[in-house]
């Protein structure tokens, strides 16, 4: 995982390969969010999904997958999140999409109270294989510092 340090403002990055299958969207529907269009293709018919589609929160999950996977090829680390801000499920995600992420640094802030940390800001957008942005929003992650 970086440290504080290794992000500057302005910086991209574009990583991720997440596959979207059919049994993971109805495994997350059922368990998670069990409305007709995450549970199948006839309960998303007439709707504006037009078929069976991931849960938003499933996007939001896969995507943290992507996340952490890319964060674990580096040194450092994350010591959590303190929220996220402009989360929008932008179309539907459906099974057989292939998700990646890209993401532009916009706010590093080191913290005032504890000098081991910093927090960043990130402007976040997920794609499918078609490049069309399916979600997009400002994660605020606090990392460790480096030598603290």
């Amino acid at each position: 995982m970086p440290y504080f340090e290794d992000f500057t403002v302005g910086q991209t990055a574009s990583f991720g390969q997440y596959e979207v299958t059919r049994d993971e969207v109805l495994e997350f529907g059922r368990r998670w969010d069990p409305q007709p269009f995450h549970l199948s293709d006839e309960g998303a018919a007439d709707t504006y999904f037009g078929g069976l589609s991931a849960s938003g929160w499933h996007t939001c999950a896969m995507t943290m997958a992507m996340t952490v996977a890319e964060w674990d090829k580096s040194e450092g680390g994350t010591l959590g999140a303190i929220g996220v801000d402009h989360l929008r499920w932008l179309r539907p995600v459906h099974p057989g999409d292939v998700l990646r992420l890209e993401a532009e640094i916009i706010e590093t802030r080191p913290s005032g109270s504890r000098p081991d940390m910093g927090s960043v800001r990130s402007r976040n957008t997920v794609y499918n294989q078609k490049g069309e942005p399916v979600m997009r929003f400002e994660p605020i992650v606090l990392y460790r510092r480096r030598g603290a």
